[in-house]
């Protein structure tokens, strides 16, 4: 047998053992850092127990083999006048899972017969497993060749093989600073152990109906289901969440989906949505109205300069042939919050389909799509720490209406009809998993992120003149901090930053084009000032430390660019600046 080919057969194995394989060597000291430090997985003995506090300030808890150690940050409480979140830096702290989580003191190492865990000096932590010759080898505690090798001494080879290969941008030495949670989020530890099952013993395909592999894949499948029904009031067992492969197929298959069911039953060919939708959302919206035989019309709602639409807009430009209703709930460039209860209520008034695309909302804010009368509610797994090439789809099938849309994808009729295609197990139950931490955590999630956002804004307006939030003030999600700073090209702040923290430009410049964002031109914001913006995104990993050391850089890059910028000499004489772009 190989090693690869042992490496995965020991997994399989591993997980019938007391403590799983990756619960052993997924593990790093501090992990109270982030909500693991809150809620112990239920394969602990006590899933729910309460950190207590210890001498130095920490929170810890033990349970079976669970150690966890968490730090306070006392100059971030005194500058907020909170107690300070104890979260850790995620890449060399959160590396444990739930499963046998093993924690220990700063800078310790475990050993055991066969396998050890050592921290670099820069916090790293990485598996080491003894060679033929006697020496350890690295080898990536992200693998699973890394989790069968505790099991199996030669599949470390195959493990240090296919898993060691260093990034030459991402290292122990040099990792950025991460503040783009609106991009992407990194996976929750306690979501990937959730998974791993389903990458090595349990593979069945949850279409087989003829043998016991199968029936657990779609029972694994099935209870993700009702965990995303659960998070947001869906109907557990009634068939309203479909598995995508992301939220723009959601927002796709919504709105193509619907639209092609509505033309044909009820003749009805009027779209609404507004200027600041997600890309896919626009473009869905043009190919309706490009439609060769009996094209749709869409109406593009204006939004104020908050970013919010104006209700008594949207009822007026409600007609009888409207059909969709389509408003993002959190935008994903500045973080707006529409009052979707509001809109749900016109819609449903109106006998409106009432569409959102929740990929920035969903596990942040409370959503309950029948309070909100939401008939399609689009989901993005990698937006809430789940894993990515999955999403969902919420259709409603219950009271008042039954939603049917046209399929975008031919095939086996998977889905209930409505989207083909051999659904992925680990990715379905990573979204499942996600999805149930959101729930029990989003109450904690949102007072850390809102905490640092403030932080952050306060440190950042303090130190710089002429900065500026884009978006409403009160209406938002705190996590999302989009920023202008007079006088500074976005692109060449965000290249200044760029070794020192990972941020998104709010401009959406391409090689080919200067063009600022058309979510802050939509705003109103000038030209001018939508090229200065950088967005920055907080979450639940996020530490003080970070912040701070991010405020540092922007400071010093800021101050620099504006040193060399005669346009800021003008800008404090009073003087108006007024750039054209190429």
């Amino acid at each position: 047998m190989s090693l690869a080919s042992r490496a995965v057969s020991a997994l399989g194995r591993g997980r019938s053992s007391a403590s799983s394989t990756a619960g052993r060597l997924l593990s790093s000291s501090g992990a109270a850092a982030g909500s693991a430090c809150r809620h112990v997985s239920s394969q602990t003995s006590n899933p729910n127990k309460v950190l207590g506090r210890d001498a130095n300030g920490g929170a810890s808890a033990t349970s079976n083999n669970v150690a966890l150690v968490g730090r306070g940050d006392s100059a971030f409480g005194a500058a907020t006048g909170t107690a300070g979140p104890t979260r850790t830096h995620f890449h060399s702290r959160m590396m444990s899972t739930s499963s046998g989580l093993v924690g220990a003191a700063r800078g310790a190492k475990l050993t055991s017969s066969s396998t050890a865990f050592q921290r670099s000096s820069s916090g790293a932590s990485h598996l080491l497993h003894p060679s033929n010759n006697g020496q350890h080898q690295r080898v990536n505690p992200f693998s699973t060749a890394a989790a069968a090798a505790a099991t199996v001494p030669e599949a470390a080879a195959a493990a240090a093989n296919t898993t060691s290969s260093p990034s030459p941008l991402l290292n122990e030495t040099h990792r950025p600073a991460y503040l783009d949670y609106q991009a992407t989020t990194p996976v929750d530890p306690r979501v990937l152990d959730a998974m791993l099952p389903y990458l090595t013993g349990r593979y069945g395909n949850p279409h087989s109906r003829s043998h016991a592999y199968g029936w657990d894949s779609e029972a694994a499948t099935e209870r993700a289901r009702e965990q995303i029904a659960k998070l947001i009031g869906a109907r557990p067992g009634k068939k309203e969440i479909i598995f995508t492969s992301g939220a723009t197929e959601s927002n796709n298959l919504a709105i193509k989906g619907a639209a092609g069911y509505l033309a044909s039953a009820k003749k009805k060919r009027h779209i609404i949505t507004t200027e600041i939708e997600h890309k896919c959302v626009l473009a869905s919206c043009i190919e309706l109205s490009k439609l060769p035989v009996d094209p749709w019309e869409v109406t593009y709602l204006p939004v104020g300069k908050d970013g919010l639409v104006d209700l008594a807009q949207l009822h007026a430009a409600i007609r009888p042939d409207t059909g969709i209703v389509s408003v993002m709930h959190i935008n994903n460039e500045i973080g707006v919050m529409q009052n979707i209860a509001e809109i749900g209520k016109i819609c449903r008034a109106n006998d409106v389909l009432f569409h959102t695309d929740a990929a920035q909302a969903i596990g942040k804010v409370p959503i309950d799509v029948d309070k909100m009368n939401i008939d399609l509610l689009s989901i993005s797994g990698h937006k809430i720490y789940g894993p990515k090439g999955i999403g969902a789809l919420y259709v409603r099938k219950g009271a008042p209406r039954r939603v049917r849309l046209r399929p975008q994808i031919d095939g086996g009729g998977q889905e209930f009809g409505t989207r083909s295609g051999t659904l992925p197990p680990h990715l379905c139950v990573g979204l499942g998993a996600a999805c149930d931490l959101a729930e029990r955590e989003m109450e904690n999630d949102k007072r850390h992120v809102e905490q640092l956002a403030n932080y952050m804004h306060k440190r950042l307006t303090d130190q710089l003149d002429a900065v500026e939030l884009n978006g409403s003030l009160s209406e938002r999600y705190p996590g999302n901090l989009n920023l202008s700073f007079a006088c500074v090209e976005g692109e060449s702040l965000l290249m200044s930053l760029s070794k020192a923290i990972s941020v998104s430009s709010g401009s959406a410049c391409t090689s080919a084009s200067l063009e600022p964002s058309y979510v802050l031109r939509a705003l109103g914001v000038s030209e001018d000032l939508a090229h200065t913006s950088l967005r920055f995104g907080i979450g639940r990993f996020t530490t003080v430390e970070e912040i701070d050391n991010a405020v540092d850089a922007i400071v010093s890059a800021v101050t620099k660019l504006r040193d060399m910028s005669p346009l800021w000499e003008l800008h404090q004489e009073g003087n108006a600046v007024n750039v054209q772009w190429g």
